[in-house]
């Protein structure tokens, strides 16, 4: 069947209206689906790492739709908005949607792909320096928004990214760490004490005996959306450009500084070695020994 056959038979079966279609017509997908996908596209050569990132991407796509798990002609168009504004580089929102895309055409539903992509222009995403940092955080307690004030502190100190969010739990408060997939297995991220406590503080004030910290009222996990839209909100007042007021920022941030940390302590060890080389040489040093011999 070729592509305008395959597509007729979509329209029939998956009608769509207009703005609003989404979280309520289109094509269904399911977990399941992706794994079929994935199972379909191992047989074609796909490295483990390549599948890995399908898997990664695809569920981030699939977590992103409403409840009831449509896809509909415009929910590319609008996740590529999400992506954008949760501050993900032009060249990786390019790689989602080809990989949406992909997965897309598996299922026979051609009426939903979204086949542009975003010109790459300069797409270095800006640095947030430390003392804009701090004023993000002085605004969200100015403002008594501490859950943002939270946020922001978590994606800066802890280095989790927004996909990871969920698995800041009471459990991994209780442990000091969560674990987060990683090349070749898993890594765990050191949760710093001072926030260590402010999120087992906020957790009991607001009954949360279990499960990720950061939920709605109805206790699921606070969506990506919503995190860009609180940390976008402080912008103004903290005197922060926009595009540096978003979750990647922040976590380029803490990489930023922990690698400065790490480049101070190999040069703070370097130095002690020196020192102690150097005391050895005044013991038995070659020069020392043939300075008394003559």
């Amino acid at each position: 069947m070729d592509e305008s056959k395959e597509t007729a038979v979509f329209r029939k079966e998956f009608p769509t209206k207009t703005a609003g279609s989404r979280s309520e017509l289109g094509v269904p997908i399911s977990p399941q689906q992706i794994t079929q996908y994935l199972e379909s596209v191992k047989g074609k050569g796909r490295t483990a790492g390549s599948l890995q990132k399908y898997h990664r991407d695809l569920t981030a796509l699939y977590d992103y739709l409403p409840p009831v798990k449509r896809i509909g002609p415009d929910t590319l168009r609008e996740w590529r908005v999400d992506l954008i504004q949760q501050g993900y580089a032009t060249r990786t929102v390019n790689t989602f949607i080809v990989e949406a895309n992909g997965f897309l055409r598996w299922l026979g539903a051609w009426q939903c792909l979204l086949t542009e992509q975003i010109e790459l222009q300069n797409d270095v995403q800006p640095e947030l320096t430390r003392n804009e940092y701090i004023r993000l955080l002085s605004v969200a307690r100015a403002l008594d928004k501490e859950r943002t004030y939270l946020l922001v502190k978590t994606f800066a100190c802890v280095g989790v990214t927004v996909q990871e969010l969920p698995k800041l739990t009471v459990e991994a408060l209780d442990r000091g760490y969560l674990a987060v997939p990683a090349s070749g297995g898993k890594q765990n991220l050191y949760i710093p004490d001072c926030l260590r406590g402010e999120l087992q503080d906020y957790a009991r004030r607001k009954c949360i005996a279990k499960g990720p910290i950061f939920v709605t009222r109805t206790g699921k996990p606070i969506r990506r959306t919503a995190v860009a839209a609180m940390i976008q909100a402080l912008s103004h007042d903290a005197r922060v450009a926009p595009e540096k007021c978003n979750t990647r920022c922040l976590r380029k941030l803490y990489l930023a500084t922990q690698k400065s940390i790490q480049a101070n302590l190999a040069m703070l060890m370097e130095q002690s070695y020196n020192r102690m080389l150097e005391a050895e040489q005044l013991i038995v040093g070659w020069a020392e020994v043939n300075h008394d011999a003559t």
